[in-house]
């Protein structure tokens, strides 16, 4: 196959991103690589089918689906009727992303699946892809993705930007352009106009507002149309990610990164970084995850001494997520700003209460939580290995004056404490049967392992109607 950049005197990250995306064969790829895409696939549409069964989510997916009328052949997870592909890619990010409860990788702080299943699920099935080309673009994208947020790591949320959208639009729209079998210079057209989409800022934390869901299902949406609009003609500049005024410098102030980048790229098809994802446990930011575990395993220890006071010790690049300001997220307003609050869901674990959909979607915030954690104080934890490691140090107080601590060096799920095949089976079948029948949960995931085309792993997702 033709190199894109054989005719370029020096081609740039974006033209060496579609090379390997157009080169690179399953067969290369290690089998337990493909298999954790097939485990990481199977998670995005068990939590998207969770979040069609929250009421005042589906309420929000059926009204925009209604605003988009038009018939289409990809599915729209959780609902009966198919929508074009940029449609279901906006719907079905957005619900992937909307419950806190998808897949990090922690290194590069992104949101994988949420904006490249989102896609490629999408375009594959409207294009008539089998499993093995989703899969392969599946990986392409992790492997991407990663590799554009490491290059810059913490850089883009210190400006206060999700990298999972604004990077994320970029890769998903080589994917997208690669499964609609654009040739290699419309790719790098179609990655070009996408840069000129990027979007997500962190601006709803101050309220705790919902538009964070709509991150990487905007990306997916954006990127299928950016394939579409470098098939019609439109042009998009080579080199959008680490020009003067590329994606590096406008949204993370960062003129070395694409140097990085390009190091980086050079350890395509060596280092598997899809390996390195981490899958969720709990409904809520990834960060808090290893306190939740922390605070369950010191309550045991309590043998029935009241729980009164707990500190914790935070990254700072953690913080300004779940920790700022400090105040208010003693006392969330609401459920969706509970999943970002530190002191909250850790007061509800030392609490014995569960850290689940039902507490992290309900309408009542848990008055007995907000009370102790007015008690939960933080400090900063400088050397935690932040973002590398979601750590946690905890230590809590009992009402007999005693002092308990623990430390979690890394989260569960993560390649150092990799999750079962048989634990991400289970979270798929606890999170899709809220929308579609325990058979056919057990179809998605048969369909994921073992079939070779789309049709039965989506004949299960549309049963909802």
């Amino acid at each position: 196959m033709t190199s894109i950049s054989a005719n370029m005197p020096t081609s740039s990250a974006t033209e060496r991103m579609i090379d390997f995306a157009r080169q690179l064969d399953l067969a290369q790829i290690p089998a337990e690589v493909v298999m954790l895409a097939r485990l990481h696939l199977a998670d995005a549409i068990g939590v998207a089918l969770a979040a069609a069964s929250v009421p005042a989510h589906r309420s929000m997916l059926t009204k925009l689906r209604r605003a988009s009328p038009q018939t289409g052949a990809a599915t729209v997870l959780g609902f009966a009727d198919p929508a074009p592909a940029s449609v279901a890619a906006l719907i079905n990010g957005t619900s992937m992303h909307s419950l806190e409860y998808d897949d990090t990788h922690m290194g590069s702080i992104v949101h994988g699946s949420a904006v490249i299943v989102a896609t490629v699920l999408a375009v594959a099935e409207e294009q008539g892809l089998t499993l093995d080309d989703a899969l392969r673009l599946t990986i392409i994208g992790w492997e991407l993705l990663v590799r554009l947020g490491e290059a810059s790591p913490g850089s883009f949320q210190r400006r206060g930007f999700q990298v999972t959208s604004v990077g994320g639009v970029v890769v998903a729209a080589i994917l997208a352009a690669t499964a609609r079998g654009c040739d290699a210079q419309q790719t790098a057209h179609a990655a070009g106009i996408a840069g000129s989409q990027g979007s997500g800022i962190f601006e709803f934390l101050s309220n705790g507002s919902k538009v964070k869901a709509l991150h990487p299902g905007w990306a997916a949406h954006g990127a299928i149309w950016a394939a579409m609009l470098a098939e019609s003609g439109m042009t998009g500049p080579m080199t959008v990610l680490e020009g003067k005024h590329g994606i590096f410098a406008a949204y993370a102030d960062d003129t070395q990164a694409g140097a990085r980048l390009s190091a980086s790229l050079t350890t395509l098809g060596e280092r598997w970084a899809l390996s390195e994802a981490a899958f969720k446990f709990y409904p809520c930011c990834h960060y808090i995850h290893p306190y939740l575990e922390a605070a369950e395993l010191l309550r045991a220890q309590v043998n029935g001494v009241a729980i009164v006071a707990a500190h914790c010790k935070v990254a700072p690049g953690a913080a300004t997520v779940i920790a700022e300001p400090w105040s208010a997220k003693q006392s969330p307003r609401d459920s969706n700003a509970a999943k970002y609050s530190l002191p909250y869901t850790v007061a509800l674990a030392l609490l014995g209460q569960p850290i689940d959909l039902d507490a992290m979607t309900g309408i009542k915030i848990n008055a007995q939580a907000v009370a102790l954690a007015g008690h939960v104080t933080a400090e900063p934890w400088m050397d935690s290995g932040f973002p590398a490691r979601f750590a946690a140090d905890l230590s809590v107080t009992l009402a007999d004056g005693s002092v308990l601590h623990h430390q979690i060096a890394q989260v569960l799920g993560s390649a150092e404490r990799p999750a079962s095949a048989d634990r991400v089976r289970q979270k798929l079948i606890d999170n899709a049967s809220r929308s579609v029948p325990v058979a056919a949960c057990d179809a998605i995931w048969a369909g994921i392992m073992e079939g070779d085309t789309l049709a039965a792993l989506v004949a299960g997702c549309r049963q909802a109607g």
